[in-house]
């Protein structure tokens, strides 16, 4: 098992404990789904809730982090830092695209024993070109390429069956 995924499976596992429903996103969601990417932090969307807040600080408090709000009041993100990883929850994509929306479209993948829940990368993608920030621009020809190859393998064993 990688680094990435011993912290995507401990950050599940804290959610799963706090009872804190998220979607895997960006650049780690993407990672997930065989795009060649690396990634600074993982992002979790996660519905704007009170309850969700408090279970956002539970679980800061299982990995040994503390949450802060880094661009307060410009976005309602919180961040958790722990030693180890940045986890950022992210309240709205920048493609606007709801919560349910995004997660009737994602998969369930399993990483060191746990089901995590992830974007698809058509949403992944999304984001990245709402976002139009140059991070986000420089990862789109690789996700698009993961995308079409994904693609084109899905409709070649469709057509052999």
């Amino acid at each position: 098992m990688s680094v990435e995924e011993k912290l995507l499976s401990d950050i599940a596992g804290a959610a799963a404990r706090v009872r804190l429903e998220f979607i895997l996103i960006g650049n780690a969601a993407a990672s997930v789904l065989g795009t060649p990417i690396t990634t600074e932090d993982i992002d979790l969307f996660v519905r704007h809730t009170p309850r969700n807040l408090r279970k956002i600080k539970a679980l800061a408090g299982l990995l040994g982090g503390a949450v802060y709000e880094p661009f307060a009041p410009v976005s309602r993100m919180q961040r958790v830092m722990t030693p180890e990883v940045s986890v950022d929850f992210i309240f709205e994509l920048s493609s606007r695209k709801k919560f349910e929306s995004v997660r009737s479209r994602a998969s369930r993948v399993k990483l060191g024993g746990r089901e995590v829940l992830v974007a698809s990368l058509a949403d992944v993608i999304a984001a990245k070109e709402a976002a139009g920030r140059p991070k986000d621009k420089a990862a789109l020809h690789a996700l698009k390429n993961t995308l079409r190859t994904r693609q084109q393998m899905e409709k070649a064993t469709r057509g052999a069956a």
